[in-house]
């Protein structure tokens, strides 16, 4: 039985597989825009020039690619993740840039959500005689975007959870202060690398003091922005998170003030915004999340301990959640707190993944709808 991938050779998958990596490789650093891969290749299908997404979301993958390009562009073919933009933004629509290149064919995978974009570009290309092709690697391009789409259509955040648990399921103790290994603790820096905003709990800052940045090897300056909720601004002044507030990199969300401490915090540099109760008399998340999103939020990740975790759980605001699971016991004698919400886990989404962890024997499980 045939398919629409059976209209392409192996040579089309390849150049299109290429260009995902690419997109891969920008994914949570494009701000508001998506990250999209582009590969050009001459008549001898021999690749000629690369490109995607800058930081940040500027300039464009197609125009990079163009830009960069070590030959001649005439007759000669694309391939790109993302239907080209066809509308004025920071940078010209990609639609002229292709025309003006002479390049002869277009392949690319997947409609643009945008309305501003959605089917246009085809239509524009095939009027100045450029032939295209659309739905290459289509599946596979797809779930790359399953984030932007839903950025696009909900006006929300995409919003990924994770904690760390110890063997017998406590993720905080006086005994157990570190739960995972130096291995694992990686993946949770990536995390951070990939996600534009991470959000803790006053609570999680005074008893943790975290610097929730990324540390991995050159990558520091991808440290997401942090997001605090404080019902009732008890942040402690002393710490690390405060101690780094810029104008950039520090929102708090409350609902009740004090004056001298609003007065320090916004003098430090950080941005207050009072939010009302929900029906639980703790901060409204759905209210937060869509605030976040009209502050240019779009990969948000969620870092705290058990009891924000629960919340966002029981809302159902998790996209995806990685449950970090150590091989180690905590011994239970004083000061624990046991993560209890592994059913809840279990009922919310529909596909559970174990990732394997060559680096150290703690369990990563991935849960996703």
């Amino acid at each position: 039985m045939s398919t629409k991938e059976d209209n392409f050779n192996n040579k089309d998958k390849f150049f299109m597989s290429l260009a995902l990596d690419l997109a891969k490789v920008k994914n949570g650093l494009t701000g508001v825009n998506p990250a999209v891969g582009a590969v050009i290749v001459n008549k001898k299908n021999e690749i000629i020039s690369i490109g995607s997404t800058g930081i940040n979301g500027v300039p464009h993958a197609e125009y990079n690619a163009i830009k960069y390009s070590i030959d001649e562009l005439i007759d000669s073919k694309l391939y790109v993740t993302l239907e080209p933009c066809v509308h004025y933004g920071k940078t010209p629509p990609c639609t002229n840039e292709i025309i003006k290149s002479k390049i002869a064919k277009v392949f690319f995978s997947v409609s643009d959500i945008d309305k501003k974009v959605r089917n246009k570009s085809k239509k524009i290309l095939i009027k100045k005689g450029i032939k295209v092709k659309q739905g290459l690697l289509k599946k596979k391009v797809g779930d790359f975007y399953i984030p932007y789409k839903f950025n696009k259509k909900y006006k929300l955040p995409f919003v990924t959870g994770k904690i760390a648990i110890t063997k017998n399921n406590v993720f905080y103790s006086d005994q157990t202060k570190k739960v995972t290994s130096k291995q694992t603790d990686k993946l949770t820096h990536f995390l951070r690398y990939k996600n534009d905003s991470i959000l803790v709990t006053s609570r999680t800052i005074n008893t943790d003091n975290p610097k929730l940045n990324c540390r991995l090897i050159g990558l520091k300056k991808f440290s997401p922005k942090r997001i605090i909720l404080d019902k009732n601004l008890e942040i402690n002044l002393s710490s690390y998170i405060v101690k780094t507030i810029n104008k950039k990199n520090t929102i708090i969300f409350y609902n009740r003030s004090f004056s001298k401490k609003m007065l320090f915090l916004k003098k430090k540099g950080a941005l207050l915004i009072k939010v009302n109760l929900g029906l639980d008399k703790n901060l409204d998340l759905k209210k937060i999340l869509k605030k976040l999103y009209d502050f240019n939020c779009r990969n948000l990740l969620v870092e705290g301990g058990g009891f924000i975790t629960k919340n966002f759980l029981k809302q159902r605001l998790f996209n995806i959640f990685y449950l970090l699971k150590s091989n180690k016991k905590d011994p239970l004698k004083t000061n624990y707190k046991i993560f209890d919400s592994r059913n809840l886990l279990n009922k919310i989404f529909k596909n559970k993944t174990y990732i394997k962890n060559i680096l150290g024997k703690d369990k990563i499980i991935q849960y996703k709808s």
